[in-house]
Parts: C-alpha cells; structure tokens; sequence
C-alpha cells in the first residue's frame, strides 16, 4: 500500500498501452498521487482511448483527463492520415529508418499538456512511458529528446522559475520490453486490459502484424510471459 502522505502528484501520460501502463504502476509504486493524461489526437481508432479508461481505474488513479488535440488537421502519419500501416508477417522491422507511423510533435504536444496540467495541480512530476531500446526509431522518444524537453520545462514555467522543478520521468527509457514487462507483471499490471496495435478494431483486437504488434510479442516471449493480447485471427 503507497502512502501519499508527503502529498505527491504525478501526472502520468497514458496512452492505453502496455508501457504506459507500466509507467503508471512505477509512478503508484515511488508514492505518486497519479493524475492520468491521455490525448485524442486523431488516432485511428478509440480502442486505445478506452484502453486508458480501464488502466486508469484499475490502478487508481485520482482523476484521469482526456484531451483532445486534432492531429489530423496536419496529417503526415499512418496514425492520423490515410496512409496504409505497414504489415509484416516476420520478426523483422517493418520499415528501415523512422516509420511512416511516427506522428510528428505528438510527444512533444502530449509532454506540453501534461506541463500545463502538473503547473496547475502543484505537482512534482510527469511520468512517460517513453522508450529507446524496443521502440519504432521515433525520434521524440530518446534521452536526448527528454533532456531538451526537461530543460525547455525548467525555462517555461513559473514553477521552473521559482525554482520548483516539474521532473519528466521515463523509467522505462532504458529497458528493453522483456523487462518493462517483467517489472510491471510484479507490479500488478494486468496487461489484457492495454492495447498497443497501430490498426486494433473498434473491440481492441489486435491485428498481429503492425510494428507495434510486433515489438510486443516479443516482449513477452522475452519476459517468459503468455502473451494476453487479443489478436484478430484468433476470433
């Protein structure tokens, strides 16, 4: 049981997925009072959104807000334009170099609002579930991407300014998937209830095939793990 007797609050970006979801159950676990974040960008489905709903309150967080953000007025990604996501029935990358699903200044917008929102809550902490080992080759997910964002945050803010520093926290930055699940399995993450497919239906199932699918996988094989993701061929 975690004391939030120091009163503590996060904000926890949470996107419906498997590491979000972890990164929620890290920030519960150091003693946070999690304020969950999730963003309506234009995604291509609502699958992940009400994925988000079900983590939120199966780990308890205070309040979990969603946000909308119209992404696809600028397009420019298979996530949010009408661009086929990439499909592949091996363990290879779907793609070389960065992916047609990166969606441009989607993190940076998303770590924006969840600055805003730990501003006015007074908190200490925004935690993303961002990672630079098992990942698509985003750009927006590597440490030096967090460090000029950290550095921006101390520069924009009146907390920064006063010198009450908002933390951006990416526990899971340096982990491969194997372990982040491995860590978030002790940390009673129930990982049926997250969705991570780049294409999953309007019922969450996943399509098997995407890059996403792919990665999580073999994140479970890794962890020694049955795999609880419900995957569109098996219905």
């Amino acid at each position: 049981m975690c004391s939030y007797a120091l009163n503590k609050r996060a904000v926890v970006l949470l996107s419906g997925g498997l590491d979000s979801a972890t990164a929620l159950a890290m920030a519960k676990a150091q003693g946070y009072a999690c304020y969950a974040l999730s963003v309506s960008y234009g995604q291509r489905h609502i699958a992940e959104l009400n994925a988000a709903k079900r983590v939120a309150d199966a780990q308890g967080a205070i309040e979990h807000r969603v946000v909308d953000v119209d992404m696809r007025a600028i397009g420019g990604s298979a996530l949010t334009d009408d661009i086929d996501v990439p499909e592949s029935e091996g363990d290879a990358p779907v793609e070389e170099g960065i992916p047609v699903t990166y969606v441009p200044a989607r993190n940076t917008i998303m770590l924006s609002v969840a600055l805003g929102w730990a501003e006015v809550l007074g908190a200490q902490a925004i935690f993303a579930g961002v990672n630079a080992v098992d990942y698509s080759g985003y750009p927006d997910c590597r440490p030096e991407y967090i460090a000029a964002f950290q550095a921006m945050a101390n520069l924009a803010t009146k907390a920064g300014v006063e010198g009450d520093t908002i933390a951006v926290e990416t526990p899971l930055i340096d982990l491969s998937k194997g372990d982040i699940i491995r860590q978030g399995i002790e940390l009673g993450v129930d990982y049926s209830q997250t969705v991570s497919c780049y294409q999953a239906d309007e019922n969450g199932y996943a399509c098997g095939r995407c890059d996403s699918c792919r990665i999580r996988k073999a994140g479970f094989e890794e962890a020694g793990v049955a795999d609880p993701t419900n995957y569109v061929a098996a219905h």
